[in-house]
């Protein structure tokens, strides 16, 4: 005898307020620390490839205006993410270089993870790029472990 999958109804079934509450809660803190994230590996890209992160260079590659870019770097700097020095451009702190180096590997396991799933090596490199800042340790951990399995297979 086959076992019954769950209807509908049960599976859409409200969870604990706790449960709920935590969901959010992640879900906001992973919002707030995205674009961080987004620009602090943009700009060890671009140090890494050309020596300096100019402001118009971020916000060509970001595809925003560059007094968004101005305000945010104000952010990163009050945050000690990142240094501005006049007529040179923008550098990463020590604690800038750590973030950008966790939010890459966070990127290149999402995307091998889906490209070990089947998707094509560019929608897995443009959908890693919002998935890799949603995911908890633990899912990121089995994404890795998956795409290590698959790889070797």
């Amino acid at each position: 005898m086959q076992a019954r999958r769950p209807t509908a109804a049960a599976e859409d079934h409200l969870v604990d307020p706790e449960v709920h509450v935590e969901s959010f809660r992640q879900a906001r803190e992973a919002r707030r620390s995205e674009l961080a994230e987004d620009y602090v590996e943009l700009i060890a890209d671009l140090i890494g490839d050309g020596g300096e992160a100019r402001q118009v260079d971020i916000a060509a590659r970001l595809g925003v205006a560059q007094p968004t870019v101005a305000k945010m770097l104000k952010r990163l700097s009050e945050d000690g993410l990142v240094q501005q020095r006049p007529y040179r451009g923008v550098f990463l702190t020590e604690a800038g270089q750590i973030l950008a180096a966790q939010a890459r590997e966070r990127h290149r396991i999402v995307e091998r993870f889906l490209c070990a799933l089947g998707v094509s090596p560019e929608i897995a490199r443009r959908d890693a790029e919002g998935i890799e800042h949603h995911v908890s340790g633990e899912t990121l951990e089995a994404f890795r472990q998956f795409a290590e399995g698959r790889a070797g297979a």
